[in-house]
């Protein structure tokens, strides 16, 4: 019996405009809220952007937010996990000295923190997934430990930038979820062992989590579901580790599929 759903966003339950059909989902959550099954989304976006996409629903689904670095419900913070300062600063400069043409994202409690002379193509690219932007001159002028360290860079170089990494591998876990993104975050600290805690806390086995996902940061998510499917729009290595392959995100899959689990579970 699925008791619980997780799904990736981008790419999976968002559709390629960064939106989703609400009048369907209001339908689906009735249909998971009607059969006691939790629903979590799962995403390298910032919880209070999250919060922002689901509305009057942010604060009964389980939020699985910041590259997995963090565990809210109902508005309250269950768990988070932190870089600590001196280690993402030299992370920080390490980026820096490896390309001045990706963008940073330095993200700490208070927020996701900027360069401030970013141009505003890229501001709004990050706005697509924070909420809460700080801009600031210097990001070594910042002080508080991170809960992660995201990348972005419009050229798809991520993967090269990548391997100017290597020597940080023993104490952070880095992961590139497509050539224009890097996500940075304590060590061991995933999808999947995120996703494993809010399992013990649910009090939820694998054999009952259903997930959805397609980018190769959701490889170890899918790993974490008896029920793992593989968007058609993923990425290969993320289709060969799922148990089954779903529709495209544009498609509205996720929901649609849901939709007939449930149905077929309900009988």
């Amino acid at each position: 019996m699925i008791k619980l759903i997780i799904t990736d966003l981008d790419g999976s339950f968002l559709n390629n405009q960064g939106d989703y059909d609400r009048q369907l989902f209001a339908q689906v959550y009735e249909l998971m809220l009607k059969q006691g099954v939790h629903f979590a989304a799962c995403t390298g976006k910032q919880c209070d952007r999250v919060e922002e996409l689901f509305g009057q629903y942010s604060e009964k689904i389980w939020i699985v937010g910041d590259s997995a670095t963090t565990i809210k419900f109902n508005g309250e913070f269950i768990y988070r996990s932190f870089i600590n300062n001196a280690l993402g600063q030299r992370i920080i400069k390490t980026l820096e000295h490896a390309s001045s043409d990706h963008v940073i994202i330095a993200c700490t409690a208070n927020g996701a923190i900027i360069k401030s002379n970013l141009p505003d193509r890229l501001k709004a690219k990050v706005r697509g997934s924070y909420a809460n932007i700080i801009e600031v001159n210097d990001l070594h002028t910042i002080t508080d430990d991170f809960i992660k360290i995201t990348v972005y860079d419009e050229t798809g170089q991520c993967p090269q930038t990548r391997t100017h990494l290597n020597d940080y591998e023993k104490e952070v876990y880095i992961v590139v979820s497509e050539a224009t993104w890097i996500d940075i975050t304590d060590f061991d600290v995933h999808k999947g062992n995120t996703i494993n805690k809010l399992q013990q806390l649910l009090g939820v086995t694998y054999h009952e989590t259903m997930a959805f996902g397609d980018g190769l940061n959701d490889v170890e998510l899918l790993e974490q579901a008896q029920y793992s499917f593989a968007m058609r729009n993923a990425f290969e290595e993320t289709k060969a580790v799922a148990n089954f392959i779903t529709g495209y995100n544009d498609d509205n899959a996720v929901m649609t599929t849901i939709e007939q689990m449930l149905a077929l579970q309900a009988k």
